[in-house]
């Protein structure tokens, strides 16, 4: 999970850039920081696959196999 002080510069950063725009450093920053949260919630949204689980109405396990798949893989590693 990302810290909440680079949350925090990363709404600063959204904000500057609305108001009077970034340098050029700044929009490295931006890019930077944006690109480690996606990287967050790529990998949380990926384990929460790992653990799901699909059933239909009447009780049997439906589960898609590309989730079965990377559930699998993930027992190996």
């Amino acid at each position: 999970m990302l810290s909440e002080e680079k949350l925090g510069r990363i709404n600063e950063l959204s904000r500057k850039s609305k108001k009077e725009g970034l340098t050029e450093e700044e929009k490295k920053e931006q890019k930077k920081l944006r690109e480690e949260y996606l990287k967050n919630v790529r990998n949380s949204f990926k384990n929460q696959f790992k653990s799901m689980t699909v059933m239909d109405p009447e009780g049997n396990d439906v589960t898609p196999q590309k989730v079965r798949d990377l559930q699998e893989r993930n027992k190996k590693h």
